[in-house]
């Protein structure tokens, strides 16, 4: 039995150290591609790979504590593609701003979002939802909105309050340790779930070269409001119950 249960867990990470090397094979052909179809520069694909390493060693370190099951299961395989795109979108942040590239941004990050909705209903419908698996998915989420909101600063489809939107989640996490109250588990909520969708797609639309100021930057403050909304209700949800 001891033997057993100590096999387990290193065969899941193995697997998703296997997963983390073939997809950054995969991010390096991509980048080839953009560099072809788009005119990224060269470095593009370092940057992305480096980028999906990082954040596949934080899931390695992580996954035999909170993954209680002996396979990987179809959800995190859908999470660790999603966060292969996300590492994409990271790596356009940096090249010049053209309109061709935020084009590229939006079908990655679009790509990425719908994906979003696949990995949560795989892991309820194959049994293997697991607390590594929840946190790998809102992680994911919590970098693609921050990504996105410095491209939409960054690109001056709205003004730097943007931020915002990719920095709550973080300050949210810092109260967390600071703040006694903070650290209580909030339930789950699909309010919660539904915000985070509108928050990707508000940006996503805001970021599109085919969306002009002050649109884009209307788009990007709604989503921004909901969010804070969300956020505050949580806030006073975590006050009452200290």
């Amino acid at each position: 039995m001891r033997t057993t249960a100590f096999i387990r867990p290193l065969s899941v990470r193995a697997r998703l150290i296997a997963l983390a090397l073939f997809f950054t094979l995969a991010l390096l052909l991509l980048s080839g591609f953009l560099e072809t179809a788009v005119g990224v520069s060269h470095g593009l694909r370092w940057t992305a790979a480096g980028a999906f390493l990082a954040a596949m060693a934080i899931a390695v370190a992580g996954v035999t504590a909170f993954h209680p099951f002996s396979r990987l299961g179809l959800a995190n395989l859908v999470t660790t593609v999603r966060t292969a795109l996300v590492a994409m979108v990271a790596a356009l942040l940096l090249e010049p701003p053209a309109a061709a590239v935020a084009t590229t941004t939006v079908m990655i990050a679009s790509t990425a979002a719908v994906l979003d909705a696949w990995d949560g209903r795989l892991a309820r419908r194959t049994l293997m939802a697991s607390a590594f698996g929840a946190r790998f998915d809102m992680e994911v989420d919590a970098v693609l909105i921050l990504v996105l909101s410095v491209f939409a600063w960054h690109y001056d489809k709205t003004g730097a309050w943007m931020l915002l939107s990719g920095a709550l989640r973080y300050v949210f996490v810092v109260a967390g340790w600071t703040i006694g109250w903070f650290q209580r588990v909030l339930p789950p909520s699909t309010r919660r779930k539904a915000v985070c969708v509108i928050q990707i797609v508000g940006l996503i639309v805001a970021i599109s070269p085919l969306i002009p100021r002050p649109f884009s930057a209307l788009i990007g403050g709604a989503s921004l409001a909901v969010l804070m909304w969300s956020f505050a209700v949580d806030v006073m949800w975590l006050w009452r119950a200290r």
